[in-house]
């Protein structure tokens, strides 16, 4: 809060006054101000006028109500308990003023005091700020930064004083802010309306000459016809083209004028015409003949008032909604275009019952479009502000955020917790769907491992088992070549070796495996198979055929061996173990071991 140094009521003070939003005019700018219109605060702070008020506004009220206030104030530190002092000053930003009936040293506690009034004791002895001085209080406690204001309505004595405490509040503090917002945009595009009179008094045409008639058998006497030319024109000249407030009050006082001075008095003519005489054509006659001409114009200009007014209602109605349209594609202009304004509808024809002038109908549609601008302009801020933040914490998710409508209308801690729990159940999700692929992925992987390790197993069953035949065949043929050729070199019995478990195979024995064998390439669906089996059967024969080699070529060597073993009474142990060592070198021998 920032202190003016100057006296309330001085000329400083009124100067000072015309730069800022001051308490007092609070009131009348969110248009409940039981005298000044909000479009009047507008023209006077537009054109830098400031209101006339009359002699006995200056002398008796303002002078009365300085005085209450002197009077108030001790009575007001008695209820605090606590020393006041007046003072003016602005807030922190320098766009409120206000001026204090009091304030405490801490500035702590404001006081706003007002001139006894009946229905304000009401209010107040409920506990209730009069609405015409709320927003002044809420101003105070705006600029002060108070904790609460004392409300004091008084006559200036302790029985005349009654008050109530009103505490701060943000949101009507925002409010009042916000509306003061609306107004300043207002004063920037304000165009001047020419001044609306007080509502003016209808007068109806000149008065008629009175219609003279004396009748005894005939008309003895009359100015009838000096009666008709003028009464002709006098009606013929009633205005017909209503515009402004004074022509509809005209129209309207012209209606009764023509029914009760004209058509009646005619009637009541007539009347006495007819107590005189009982027929008398051409009085008569022109008698009906005004009257008619009277009654007609009398129901054409109430219909035309009627209509007129109805028309200028139409106008005013239609004006307003053009301006609120164009206002709503300005602002959704102003939020990017991915959001737009929710439908907000004013109530101009609900705002403009009961009005019966054009200053009053406009004024009423004037206030409900400030107040609706200034919700507008409240609600744009959220969302201007939320879509920053939408922008910001939902990058990379943008798709999750298609309602970004109804989401930038919510409080921001409330928008916060929404994107948040969005784009955690998002990722959550997509763990989930990932590791659900993974899933598949090592399932399908393992069904083809499966499937491949099915597909080659009876191959593999195969290549063993053509192992084991082959391990076999060369096991019996060796241990057959090998006993043979031991055998046929010494007369002593040699230590038999145990049988094994299978005959080893001869050289005839590897042809018969090597010929089933191609035999069932022949047969096999895969030709991986055939080409194994066939390999397999040439291995089988190249096998045969190095026996039948070996057993040819060696055949002296094993006699020669057999001779050395009994020459040397070698037992047939000891030989087995001879054979063993040199295994690796003479093939024959390995086959004989």
């Amino acid at each position: 809060m920032k202190i003016l140094e100057i006296v309330q009521g001085s000329s400083e003070w009124l100067a000072a006054r015309r730069n800022y939003c001051t308490a007092s005019e609070a009131s009348a700018m969110m248009g409940c101000h039981p005298t000044i219109k909000r479009s009047e605060l507008l023209r006077m702070k537009a054109t830098g006028d400031e209101k006339e008020y009359s002699q006995w506004v200056e002398e008796v009220l303002f002078a009365r109500g300085h005085e209450v206030e002197a009077l108030a104030r001790p009575i007001a530190e008695k209820i605090i308990g606590e020393e006041l002092y007046p003072c003016t000053a602005t807030d922190d930003a320098g766009e409120l003023l206000a001026s204090f009936d009091g304030l405490t040293m801490d500035e702590t506690i404001c006081c706003e005091i007002k001139q006894l009034n009946k229905e304000k004791v009401a209010q107040v002895e409920a506990v209730i700020v009069p609405e015409c001085d709320y927003w002044q209080c809420i101003q105070q406690l705006a600029v002060a930064e108070a904790e609460k204001c004392l409300y004091v309505v008084s006559d200036g004595t302790e029985e005349g004083t009654v008050h109530c405490w009103l505490d701060r509040d943000p949101d009507a503090e925002a409010k009042l802010r916000g509306s003061w917002a609306q107004f300043q945009r207002d004063l920037l595009t304000y165009e001047h309306r020419p001044e609306e009179a007080p509502k003016p008094i209808g007068r109806s045409p000149e008065n008629l000459p009175a219609l003279r008639i004396e009748v005894q058998g005939s008309v003895a006497a009359s100015n009838l016809e000096a009666f008709e030319a003028h009464a002709l024109s006098v009606i013929g000249d009633i205005n017909t083209d209503l515009q402004t407030d004074a022509d509809f009050a005209d129209a309207e006082q012209t209606v009764k004028w023509l029914k009760k001075d004209v058509e009646e008095r005619l009637v009541a003519a007539k009347e006495a015409a007819l107590a005189q005489t009982e027929d008398i054509d051409r009085l008569f006659r022109t008698i009906d003949k005004i009257a008619d001409e009277a009654r007609a114009r009398r129901l054409e200009l109430d219909k035309l008032v009627k209509h007129r007014k109805t028309a200028i209602r139409d106008e005013i109605l239609s004006e307003a909604r053009r301006a609120w349209s164009a206002f709503v594609d300005e602002t959704n202009s102003g939020l990017g275009g991915k959001v737009r304004l929710p439908e907000i509808v004013p109530d101009f024809a609900g705002v403009m019952k009961g009005k019966r002038t054009v200053s009053s109908l406009r004024d009423a549609v004037d206030t409900e479009m400030a107040q609706n601008k200034i919700k507008a302009h409240a609600l744009a801020d959220r969302m201007r502000a939320n879509l920053e933040i939408l922008r910001a914490e939902s990058k990379g998710y943008e798709a999750l955020f298609s309602d970004a409508q109804a989401l930038v209308q919510k409080d921001a801690d409330d928008l916060r917790a929404q994107i948040s729990l969005r784009i955690g159940e998002h990722k959550k999700a997509e763990a989930d769907r990932l590791e659900a692929e993974r899933a598949k992925i090592r399932e399908e992987e393992q069904r083809k491992a499966q499937a491949d390790a099915d597909a080659k197993a009876p191959e593999e069953r195969r290549q063993q088992e053509a192992k084991e035949r082959t391990a076999d065949e060369d096991a019996r043929l060796a241990h057959e070549s090998g006993a043979t050729s031991l055998g046929e070199g010494t007369s002593e019995p040699t230590k038999p070796r145990p049988a094994p478990s299978r005959p080893a195979p001869s050289a005839e024995d590897l042809r018969e495996s090597a010929r089933r064998t191609r035999e069932r390439a022949d047969y096999a669906e895969r030709s991986s198979d055939r080409n194994a089996e066939r390999a397999e059967a040439d291995r089988l024969d190249a096998r045969a055929a190095a026996m039948e080699q070996a057993e040819s070529r060696d055949r002296p060597l094993m006699v020669e061996l057999g001779e050395w073993q009994k020459a040397h009474g070698i037992s047939a142990d000891a030989m087995e173990a001879l054979v063993g060592i040199l295994r690796d070198r003479t093939p024959l021998l390995d086959m004989a071991a």
